[in-house]
């Protein structure tokens, strides 16, 4: 059995794709891993990139796009996992996968190491490192809490904007913890998100009803409930430059970010809120999306897009 099964998903970001690669296959450590590369029907000619480069790397390429929980369940499937929950995988399968992103640089002993650290805590289903953008800020998206109607609500109206020291208003990043300080999370983001086999067991693959955004908090969420826990580890670093991708369809990411919210709101929290309550969700929501759309229309081309997950 692998340590590791490693799955990326590509949509035409190739030179982010090779870099990303070429960081792997450095890395250091007593750990075997395999590597499967999802191309989601690119068109810069990164399945022949990774084809001639890294003949090494499992090639996927699907004949469409079906967005990225569609993408990441291709590999999956071939890891050995399945979806329906509770039913145990290939014992072929690896002990970890990891979700990873294309635009993300390895250090040499990230593996190893957030391998270690989920091997010495067996009741983490799932675990993260410190994301970090290249102006060494942090990728506050590496640490969450699960958007809750009063959560979505101060992030929503800014108040997390302005009181990031709260623990009221500043929940949703947890931007009033010391990032460099390890913790139990709700959530750590899709760039990098190591999950355990059996928490994949328990819950079963991604909800392919999320196409770009959110189905990395929806698979936190449900692993939660199966009783895992979910952790944040600083003491490793990755270098993610983010959103490769999605500043490439900026109208179509823009659609994706906000269904991803309707459907993340509907799925686990519509059935327990006030009905008057979730009929001002469905309407800010739709309120947020129409300023996006008209906010992208009025910028330079080269700034369009959406480049934060859900």
């Amino acid at each position: 059995m692998q340590d590791l099964g490693i799955v990326i998903v590509n949509y035409n970001t190739r030179a982010w794709l090779l870099n990303c690669l070429e960081s792997l296959y450095a890395s250091r450590g007593e750990l075997t891993f395999q590597v499967f590369v999802v191309d989601n029907c690119s068109s810069d000619g990164s399945a022949t990139a990774v084809r001639a480069t890294f003949p090494q790397v499992e090639l996927i390429e699907s004949p469409y796009n079906g967005g990225y929980a569609y993408a990441n369940n291709l590999a999956l499937r071939r890891l050995g996992f399945h979806d329906q929950p509770g039913r145990e995988p290939s014992p072929y399968a690896p002990r970890y996968v990891l979700l990873l992103n294309p635009d993300t640089l390895l250090p040499p002993d990230a593996l190893a190491r957030m391998v270690a650290f989920l091997d010495a805590r067996p009741q983490a289903g799932a675990a993260g490192p410190k994301l970090v953008r290249p102006d060494g800020s942090l990728d506050k998206a590496c640490r969450r809490s699960f958007p809750s109607p009063a959560v979505s609500f101060w992030r929503l109206t800014g108040l997390s904007r302005l009181f990031p020291r709260s623990r009221r208003f500043g929940r949703y990043n947890l931007t009033y913890i010391d990032p460099d300080v390890t913790i139990e999370v709700d959530s750590v983001v899709g760039a990098f998100m190591m999950v355990r086999r059996e928490a994949v067991c328990d819950v079963g693959l991604l909800d392919e009803g999320f196409f770009m955004y959110g189905e990395d908090l929806d698979w936190a969420y449900r692993i939660k409930q199966a009783g895992w826990q979910i952790w944040y580890y600083p003491e490793v670093t990755v270098l993610h430059y983010k959103g490769a991708s999605s500043r490439q369809r900026s109208v179509e990411s823009i659609r994706a970010f906000y269904d991803a919210m309707r459907r993340f709101h509907h799925k686990h929290y519509r059935a327990q809120t006030p009905t008057a309550v979730n009929w001002l969700i469905d309407a800010g929501i739709t309120l947020l999306y129409y300023t996006e759309l008209a906010r992208n229309a009025l910028r330079p081309p080269e700034r369009k897009g959406v480049a934060s997950a859900v």
